[in-house]
């Protein structure tokens, strides 16, 4: 039973536990990430997230490290484009151990002139390292193509020009204004009693925090060609169409929707792309959705010559699957697959930590595990083939990168 608590100050603590495990995993959400960025501060919430593993008042990066490896812990972090986690999973007796140092790079990050220096040509190094890897940025591509200069397309990572401006006035400025109470879940899963919230209070429940000034936008999608000419061995194309915002009403269709398309070894892509026709090892589609806005990508690595027969294959299947709908097998082995993916997710505790930030953080509520598998119930062909209807249309963005850096030949 997940347990909700929220401080004096508006930080939230939700708790779940699991007597039945011996290990403990705590997250700190913060609901800021690059779509809170500004072209001139872009990567700004990437790069604070590395800066809090660089030393804190008290403790040295090298014994921030150290701390977990001594007990066999795991600490790490993430960015994505609308919040940021730093996250540890301890044995349940380290817990208590575990919560004061992430409290500790929380609050007490010093951010000083050296480490700056040295963490900045790591990102550095980091983009570059991203920039030799076409199959990841064609999707950040993407979204430029679809956002266009909304802050949903910019890249988490920044660019090396915005990166050299940051500073540590510029950090605690950020945090001030992002970082506020209201604006923080702190997630708890495992074997731990809810006593443990209390104990998480004394660190998070009494700070105070600056006030983000709400200049985001609902984005509008637009229907762009971005490609870019890379030496590379293959073509990397990217389809991307309009999809759901988080906690939409049709999500669950949409989910049974995007496994049957491209979602597994038994998609429709995967057939069709790779076991058939043999056009490549990579072929499949996901969902991004966020606050009020998503995307369905699809995507297909391929030879440069081979790319009109790619474009064409994925355009195919999708007609078919407009004019004719998923079949009853599809609609049960989707429907099954997802129970089962969830009910095995419900082993880790890294993974109901998450789940259980991620919705409060956006969502503000938690289903149980019983309506989740009710809602997939619910699903059926006819809504699934609607919703199929309604995505895939000629309205959609596409980026690609390969070695002439040419379109499609039908791509219209």
């Amino acid at each position: 039973m997940i347990k909700k608590y929220t401080c004096q100050n508006g930080v939230r603590i939700v708790l779940e536990n699991i007597p039945t495990v011996r290990s403990v995993a705590i997250g700190v959400w913060i609901g800021t990430g690059s779509r809170n960025e500004t072209p001139e501060n872009n990567g700004i919430s990437h790069f604070l997230e590395h800066m809090f593993f660089k030393g804190t008042k008290t403790r040295s990066a090298r014994e921030i490290a150290e701390s977990f490896d001594s007990i066999g812990g795991q600490v790490n972090a993430f960015t994505s484009k609308e919040y940021t986690c730093y996250y540890a999973k301890v044995l349940d007796n380290h817990a208590g151990f575990a919560l004061d140092v992430l409290a500790d790079m929380f609050f007490n990050s010093t951010f000083v002139e050296e480490e700056l220096a040295k963490e900045k040509k790591v990102v550095c190094e980091e983009i570059k390292m991203y920039e030799d890897t076409p199959d990841d940025i064609v999707h950040d591509l993407l979204s430029k193509a679809i956002y266009e200069n909304h802050a949903l397309g910019y890249p988490i990572l920044g660019t090396e020009e915005t990166l050299d401006t940051f500073n540590g006035a510029k950090l605690k400025e950020y945090m001030h204004d992002t970082y506020t109470p209201e604006n923080v879940v702190v997630s708890i899963a495992g074997s731990i009693s809810d006593t443990f919230i209390a104990e998480v209070e004394k660190y998070f429940g009494s700070y105070e925090g600056g006030k983000q000034e709400q200049v985001d936008s609902k984005p509008t999608f637009h229907t762009n060609r971005l490609a870019r000419k890379k030496e590379t061995e293959q073509a990397h194309l990217c389809i991307g169409y309009e999809g759901l915002q988080v906690g939409h009403e049709d999500i669950y269709n949409l989910i049974i929707l995007n496994n049957v398309l491209g979602g597994s070894m038994s998609s429709r892509l995967f057939q069709d792309v790779r076991e058939q026709k043999g056009l490549a090892y990579s072929v499949f589609s996901y969902h991004s959705a966020y606050q009020d806005s998503g995307i369905v990508t699809i995507y297909g690595g391929t030879g440069a010559k081979q790319l009109d027969e790619l474009y064409d294959t994925v355009q195919e299947t999708l007609s078919k699957l407009k004019a004719e709908g998923i079949t009853a097998k599809e609609l049960n082995n989707c429907k099954e697959q997802l129970k089962g993916s969830l009910m095995l997710s419900l082993e880790s505790t890294n993974s109901r930590m998450s789940r259980n930030g991620k919705n409060e953080l956006v969502l503000k509520r938690h289903r149980s595990l019983d309506d989740i598998v009710l809602e997939i119930d619910k699903v059926t062909k006819e809504n699934v083939d609607k919703l199929a209807n309604k995505i895939f249309t000629d309205q959609f963005s596409v980026s690609l990168i390969s070695p002439d850096g040419a379109l499609p030949k039908n791509l219209v």
